[in-house]
């Protein structure tokens, strides 16, 4: 870890107000600065090369306005940020399950939280613009099919603004690919023929949008190495702002990020923003031996094809093994992996609880022993991304 030589940090998330004490050093490529919050602190990392600084654990909302009631949203964010977490994650799709009476609630109670405590700058806030599909016609006021090109692009904004009670988003991420694509599930590929927007037009959109004030940088979620390349070359080629992260699925369940976008992310400063890193609740192992625990996703919505694979029970198991043996809690040890790694930026975790989010969030203080890593790397060897 070395010193930052060059910078001056002054607002590390967009805020107006200055931390209490800073410092800023590169570590692995990704330069960090460590704040001091109001209750609690945490380690912040910058956001691609946007000079905005982010809470390495980020708050996932996808359960507000479903699973979890306005007020239990508010309870959770109130803590979080107390915690010294900053960075807020949601979407125009939100709640989960998507459902047309639902749809957008996530983000009005974001925005009604941010209202009553008067907060917006001290909050680094991403969300998203759903992905092409084929069945979801209820996100635009035509009733179209939702996809990702230059009017519905508009159209989600201004209603992600005026839902979120702001004027600008800081992180505006294309949900997942507007290309015909196998989205989840298995690693070969397969290509598909279909309608596509081009990833040009999007990123010109949204270069516009940046240049309007309307969003501050652009993200792209369930992408590839070849998409994420895409849309570098082609913010090169058209002169407007280059993606600062992608968000996708990590955990130790499925691993393949590493395989080729995690030196893409690296060398051109993309960061990850890891999604799922307890495999949907599977790396608990609140569901192991068939158990269904009442009031869990699984439960409620079922939906969890992903984390059911023929050789997940065995590698959860190993998994779960390593955490009792060393006397940690299964959740906590599977987040701080990913917290832990260096491509990772922000580790987006959720919960329906208070005690899962106090769980959650104090896994940051965990200390992953040479051992320990050691330990999940053999099993992985093994058990290489049963479900990718």
């Amino acid at each position: 870890m070395e010193a930052c030589q060059s910078c001056t940090i002054g607002k590390p998330y967009g805020a107006n107000s200055t931390p209490l004490w800073a410092f800023c050093v590169y570590k692995a490529g990704i330069r960090l600065i460590e704040i001091e919050a109001t209750g609690g602190y945490m380690e912040k990392r910058e956001l691609g090369n946007s000079e905005i600084f982010v809470s390495k654990l980020c708050l996932g909302t996808m359960t507000w306005g479903q699973q979890n009631s306005e007020s239990e949203g508010h309870e959770q964010m109130d803590y979080a940020v107390d915690q010294g977490i900053n960075f807020f994650d949601t979407a125009e799709l939100y709640p989960i399950p998507p459902k047309r009476k639902t749809q957008g609630r996530t983000e009005e109670i974001i925005g009604s939280w941010m209202k009553a405590r008067g907060n917006r700058e001290q909050i680094v806030l991403a969300s998203k613009v759903c992905g092409r599909s084929q069945i979801m016609d209820w996100f635009r006021s035509d009733g179209s099919m939702a996809q990702v090109n230059p009017a519905q692009i508009r159209e989600a904004i201004e209603g992600s603004l005026k839902r979120l009670q702001t004027d600008v988003i800081d992180l505006y991420q294309v949900h997942w690919p507007d290309r015909p694509m196998k989205l989840f599930g298995g690693l070969s590929f397969e290509a598909h023929e279909g309608e596509t927007n081009e990833i040009e037009e999007v990123m010109q959109v949204m270069g516009e949008l940046v240049s309007e004030g309307k969003i501050r940088h652009v993200g792209i979620s369930n992408e590839t190495p070849w998409g994420t390349m895409r849309y570098l070359n082609a913010s090169q080629l058209l002169d407007v702002p280059r993606i600062v992260s992608v968000q996708n699925a990590y955990n130790l369940l499925n691993r393949v990020f590493e395989t080729g976008l995690s030196e893409i992310t690296h060398y051109e400063r993309v960061g990850l923003l890891a999604y799922s890193p307890l495999a949907q609740g599977y790396l608990s192992g609140k569901y192991q031996n068939g158990a269904l625990p009442k009031g869990s996703r699984n439960q409620l919505f079922g939906r969890l094809e992903r984390y059911q694979t023929p050789s997940a029970n065995e590698a959860i198991d190993k998994y779960l093994d390593i955490a009792h043996r060393f006397e940690l809690d299964p959740a906590q040890l599977a987040l701080q992996f990913v917290t832990s790694r260096s491509f990772v930026t922000s580790n987006i975790i959720g919960a329906t609880t208070m005690e899962q989010l106090k769980t959650n969030i104090a896994s940051v203080e965990l200390d992953l022993s040479e051992e320990i890593l050691e330990e999940i790397e053999q099993v992985h060897l093994v058990h290489s991304n049963p479900c990718p």
